[in-house]
């Protein structure tokens, strides 16, 4: 294993300077990345020291396996440059403990937050894609796309642990009326030179939900119709073959009402799962790919509006509801307290207590009405950071 960088002998790094390597590292790789950008800000020796690979790797995993449950945020509001915010939410129930910071943007582009990975944002923009870590403020533009961004489909963004290798793959969905509507798929190494078509797949994946990326593999829910469920569809980033995930017998027997949206939850595939009893259950996958390891492990009633949700929103809430229960309300994640962290309507952050059953809107200053949200680990990261 590497060794840390060796501080420079100066006046404000002394203390330090007196500390084993091992005991530094274990102290800087437990601090929030904020607290590292603004540590940089002491002295050049601190400088070098945070920015070492080692540091930066070590910290990264302790982010990811312990560290801190922390999202990005950014506006849908054109008149607000789609700006980007970070929320760490270590502990809900201490407002001092919730670190709410507004990242710097360049107000000259127009960028949309596509997908996060091991601390780095996917954007996109009008001339194409980039990879963006919004702490460092390091960026990297991709190769030109075979097909616009702005077409029909999704952008996925992920990594795969034995390869090493981070892909973005970008799946196409023609507009024309097909009986047999078949997505092509383009995908691209970063690092690569171009971008690789790598065939068509015979689902419709239009439905604007998240991805899940969970065993070196994305996640989608396809589109149901008049004769087919939605199914779970995977994509591995090693091999890049596409395959079916069983669901469990609750969405068996045609039923298109049933798994609305995906998450991962303590590193397990989950689904948010809707009936007739208006109910919201979350179904995990224990055991990756065994169908008989899905189990529901909560369920979340949908009688409760966030206050400030404005009379515009509960109308929108309402015709959601009707039309698909619970379709309005979304799992983030699981918190260390098992408390449960859900979406309104892009509009609300709520935590549910499944012990008592009741909920808590959560609300910071210069927080968007109106937003797009992802689970962010916030670190020093970069592409070629070594991930263990």
């Amino acid at each position: 294993m590497s060794k840390l960088v060796k501080i420079e002998q100066q006046p404000t790094t002394k203390i330090m300077d007196k500390l084993p390597q091992e005991i530094i590292l274990r102290i800087l790789s437990r601090l929030p990345v904020t607290s590292l950008l603004q540590s940089m800000s002491v002295c050049r020796a601190w400088r070098r020291l945070i920015q070492d690979p080692l540091l930066v790797s070590t910290h990264f995993s302790h982010m990811a396996d312990h560290g801190r449950l922390s999202f990005i945020f950014q506006s849908n509001r054109p008149n607000s440059s789609y700006q980007l915010f970070f929320i760490d939410f270590s502990d809900v129930h201490r407002e001092e403990k919730v670190t709410f910071k507004k990242i710097p943007a360049d107000p000259s582009m127009a960028m949309f937050m596509v997908d996060s990975c091991n601390g780095l944002l996917c954007m996109r923009y009008s001339r194409g894609i980039y990879i963006y870590n919004p702490f460092t403020r390091l960026y990297l533009h991709l190769p030109k796309m075979q097909y616009p961004a702005q077409v029909v489909g999704h952008i996925a963004f992920g990594f795969h642990q034995t390869t090493k290798q981070y892909k973005v793959v970008h799946v196409i969905v023609p507009t024309r009326r097909r009986l047999v509507l078949q997505s092509e798929v383009c995908v691209l190494t970063i690092g690569d030179p171009s971008w690789r078509n790598i065939g068509t797949l015979p689902y419709d994946l239009t439905r604007p939900m998240p991805k899940a990326l969970v065993n070196g593999r994305l996640h989608w829910l396809s589109k149901p119709n008049n004769t087919t469920a939605s199914l779970l569809i995977s994509f591995d980033l090693q091999t890049e073959q596409f395959q079916e995930v069983p669901k469990p017998d609750c969405c068996g027997g045609g039923s298109d009402r049933c798994f609305h949206h995906l998450m991962v939850l303590r590193g397990c595939l989950s689904a948010g799962a809707y009936h007739v009893n208006e109910e919201l259950e979350i179904w995990v996958m224990k055991e990756y790919g065994i169908k008989e390891s899905w189990i529901k492990e909560f369920s979340i009633g949908t009688n409760y509006l966030p206050p400030t949700l404005q009379q515009k929103d509960l109308l929108h809430f309402n015709n959601a509801k009707a039309r698909f229960p619970n379709s309005s309300v979304r799992v983030l994640c699981i918190l260390r307290n098992d408390e449960i962290l859900l979406e309104y309507l892009n509009r609300a952050v709520v935590v549910f207590n499944p012990r008592y059953g009741t909920f808590k809107e959560l609300t910071f200053h210069e927080m968007p009405h109106w937003y797009t949200i992802v689970v962010h680990v916030g670190s020093l990261n970069w592409i070629d950071t070594p991930v263990y």
